[in-house]
């Protein structure tokens, strides 16, 4: 089975972090990190993650907007994105569901709980 390769985009680094070392440890997925919209895109397009963790609010442009330019560029159209965020209702799953979004997952979250998460939405087994 080959690992999994996740890209974590927040601009808050402890949220990198916390996420990087529980992805890494409890799943044995490989993580990269991006602490910005145009860093995300540049390394989804270089490196090709599996999926996309995507922060909603950050300061250079918005986690939306970075979906909009992924979904626009054949190189990463492809890659599966799950929004970060700390504001989720019902209608906000809904209108990520329709524009093509995974999953959206609340900060803050369970670090021990965020690979299984991960894993669910995206139909994927934990077992090694």
């Amino acid at each position: 089975m080959t690992t999994k390769r996740i890209l974590v985009v927040d601009n808050e680094q402890s949220i990198q972090e916390v996420a990087r070392i529980c992805l890494e440890t409890i799943a044995d997925w490989q993580v990269l990190t991006a602490s910005s919209g145009q860093e995300a895109i540049k390394k989804a397009e270089d490196w090709q993650p599996d999926v996309i963790l995507l922060d909603v609010i950050m300061p250079d442009m918005n986690g939306i907007a970075v979906f909009e330019k992924l979904q626009t560029n054949p190189i990463t159209k492809a890659i599966p994105v799950i929004l970060l965020t700390a504001n989720i209702q019902a209608c906000d799953r809904r209108r990520y569901a329709e524009i093509g979004m995974k999953a959206a997952i609340a900060k803050p979250f369970n670090p021990l709980e965020l690979a299984n998460l991960v894993a669910v939405a995206l139909d994927w087994s934990l077992e090694q």
